[in-house]
């Protein structure tokens, strides 16, 4: 799933897409699209990605989130959900 946001995209917004990729389990990828990201909120994405792929080897199931952070210009036209709104 792609989230996007115009702006510094912040730890209190990687908090927001934890909780919502934790609310959709059959979501593969996480991409986020912002003008810039916080250091903390990527290392929080990260350790998203790390924490589900280990719950995932210690119940047995075929579980990973891929884990891509796009910075630079963020276009309207491009369909994701909008960090703000969430």
């Amino acid at each position: 799933m792609l989230f996007k946001k115009r702006g510094v995209f912040t730890e209190e917004d990687a908090k927001k897409v934890v909780e919502w990729m934790g609310a959709h389990p059959e979501e593969k990828e996480l991409i986020v699209m912002a003008e810039v990201v916080e250091n903390t909120a990527k290392r929080r994405l990260w350790d998203f990605a790390r924490a589900v792929k280990l719950m995932a080897d210690m119940t047995g199931e075929e579980r990973e989130v891929r884990v891509e952070i796009l910075e630079g210009f963020v276009s309207e036209k491009v369909k994701g959900i909008d960090v703000e709104e969430l």
